[in-house]
């Protein structure tokens, strides 16, 4: 088990009232925390790498152009390959 810290939180009244409301008989409010936070640094990392992402393909974007559609050219290429299937 990874070593844990200290902390002490203050919590709004009204949220502290529904973590434990909704919170599982055998879970703590540590616990149920401990598993939002995990969550939410998941989800923020995941935000970063697609903000990077959408960075990154602008970049290639301004630097070659914006490439044509390829969608009529791959049904092209499978026509013509069920063609080449067929025969």
């Amino acid at each position: 088990m990874e070593e844990r810290e200290a902390l002490t939180v203050r919590f709004p009244a009204g949220l502290l009232a529904q973590m434990r409301k909704h919170k599982s008989q055998d879970e703590s409010l540590n616990d149920l925390v401990i598993n939002a936070l995990e969550r939410e640094v998941r989800y923020r990392q995941g935000l970063a790498a697609h903000h990077r992402i959408v960075a990154r393909r602008e970049k290639i974007r301004q630097k070659t152009g914006t490439q044509p559609n390829s969608v009529d050219l791959i049904h092209q290429l499978r026509e013509g390959s069920a063609r080449y299937d067929r025969k």
